[in-house]
């Protein structure tokens, strides 16, 4: 039996392959969190290590899901 996972949108978010706004969902899945396009499949993921370490750069803020 497969857990379902929470999924949410990103808004205003563009898939840097299709360029397809508004088509990014973020979910976790076995504490990695993921990023997938809805539009052409592309995805990106990043464990809680990289999530931590991601406190420079143009990062804003780091999203957790419940």
């Amino acid at each position: 039996m497969e857990t379902r996972r929470k999924k949410r949108f990103i808004a205003g978010a563009v898939c840097p392959r299709c360029q397809a706004m508004d088509t990014m969902m973020l979910y976790m899945e076995h504490g990695v969190e993921k990023v997938e396009c809805i539009s052409c499949g592309h995805s990106q993921s990043q464990t809680k290590e990289q999530i931590s370490q991601a406190g420079g750069g143009e990062v804003i803020g780091v999203f957790k899901p419940e």
